[in-house]
């Protein structure tokens, strides 16, 4: 059977009708102008809309539209979302058991303190983003410029205490100071975030010192132990002396009111019987006379009393002593 030759030319492919090939870009290009002219924004964002790289408008979460074909760019920003900025460590994942990373990150938490200590502190700062043009276009590089000043402003705080108020008691003063320097930086410098709260993670001496550090500290509670065995000692003795002085003082002011209306009252009696014996003195001079008698007969054991005219009675006497009466 003879073979038939094909010529190549005589085969051609199948001609487009014409215009076909533009119908074809005008769709390609209507459905790209349609899918680029409309976007949704979620619950928590806003959209910033730039047109030729001007910003024209800020639009609130849904279905929203642009002009299409890069004419305007919508720029998606959580307002409504708290975030986190972490210094001197970092947490790989959160959970029931939170894993942090291993790595070094002294250069961001070691600080000196007002007392020149050494000191690692480690925090976190919580924030939301509440000027969303000032976030975008207003700082370059918005999150490294808010974490250079969070570095500036907790080490200007820490550096003006003691390791003492670092470490103990000056922790929520810290973090209250802390957070109100910031929210001044940040309103200063239209970075446009809101400060939520400033938290102290931990706070610890550096390693290569933390041994001379405890000693340190042993030996301070030393020291306020040995003291308020002191101030016990002290409020236990001198609250006594103090109440047996005044209690002396008392009872001599006591005494020496006694003894002075004592010799008022002997001077106002010596006054009236003078007073008396002006009046009638051989009366008074008797009475005073025999009073006396009375005060002094009881204190002689024997007595003898014996009549001036009388004679002849001492032989009949036993005037000795023991002997019979």
């Amino acid at each position: 059977m003879p073979q038939q030759q094909i010529n190549l030319n005589d085969i051609r492919p199948p001609q487009m009708p014409p215009g076909a090939v533009r119908l074809i870009i005008i769709g390609i290009v209507v459905l790209y102008g349609v899918f680029t002219s409309w976007f949704t924004i979620a619950a928590e964002e806003v959209g910033v809309i730039l047109r030729f790289g001007k910003y024209v408008r800020t639009v609130q979460p849904g279905l929203n539209f642009k002009l299409p074909f890069g004419v305007e760019k919508v720029y998606k920003v959580a307002v409504e979302k708290q975030q986190n900025e972490e210094f001197g460590f970092r947490t790989e994942k959160a959970g029931t058991r939170t894993l942090y990373s291993s790595k070094n990150f002294t250069g961001e938490s070691l600080m000196l303190t007002g007392d020149l200590n050494a000191a690692e502190v480690e925090w976190v700062v919580q924030y939301r983003i509440s000027d969303p043009y000032n976030y975008l276009f207003r700082v370059r590089n918005a999150n490294q410029t808010f974490r250079d000043m969070n570095e500036a402003v907790m080490r200007a705080v820490v550096g003006d205490r003691t390791i003492n108020e670092v470490l103990t008691e000056g922790r929520l003063e810290i973090e209250s100071t802390a957070e109100r320097m910031l929210q001044e930086m940040c309103d200063q410098y239209e970075v446009g975030l809101k400060i939520i709260q400033v938290v102290l993670q931990d706070v610890n001496p550096p390693n290569q010192v933390k041994d001379a550090f405890n000693e340190v500290n042993k030996a301070e509670q030393e020291k306020e132990k040995l003291i308020n065995q002191a101030r016990s000692a002290y409020n236990q003795v001198i609250p006594k002396a103090r109440g047996e002085a005044q209690q002396t003082i008392q009872e001599a002011k006591g005494y020496a009111l006694e003894r002075v209306n004592k010799a008022r009252g002997d001077a106002a009696n010596f006054n009236a019987v003078y007073r008396a014996y002006l009046k009638a003195p051989e009366v008074t001079r008797q009475r005073i006379y025999l009073e006396t008698l009375g005060k002094i007969l009881p204190r002689v054991g024997k007595k003898v009393i014996m009549d001036e005219n009388a004679s002849n009675v001492l032989p009949l006497l036993q005037l000795q002593e023991g002997g019979k009466k």
